[in-house]
């Protein structure tokens, strides 16, 4: 994520299913905005409109090769970003559990369970 990239505003560029499945593409292997368009559903322009957002939040980087351009995956920000995601997922993994316990945990007004009742010969 580029600096000014907080965690919702790159959550929020990859809410898009056409952003999302444009990168789960350049996961693939770099390619140009043509080759994007002719796999995809959406024009070339929109793709390219697509990938400034991706661009805007570090996602995606795009380099000159010969008279074509094309767009890469940054995976050290993917991997920041999945990393952000797990801490997050963690702490509420941690907090639900507390409260599984405290819930479970008898208290003072609790009422025991009955005895059961001896057996009479």
């Amino acid at each position: 994520m580029t600096a000014t990239a907080t965690l919702p505003v790159v959550c929020a560029a990859l809410g898009d299913p056409m952003r999302w499945e444009i990168l789960t593409r350049l996961g693939e292997g770099p390619m140009s905005a043509s080759a994007l368009a002719r796999v995809l559903p959406v024009s070339r322009q929109a793709i390219g409109k697509h990938l400034e957002v991706l661009r805007e939040v570090g996602l995606v980087e795009s380099e000159q090769r010969g008279r074509e351009v094309v767009h890469l995956a940054i995976g050290a920000r993917l991997g920041t970003l999945a990393r952000e995601l797990d801490r997050i997922g963690r702490s509420w993994e941690t907090r639900l559990l507390r409260i599984k316990e405290l819930a479970e945990r008898p208290g003072p007004d609790t009422p025991k369970a009955p005895e059961a009742p001896e057996a009479s010969d």
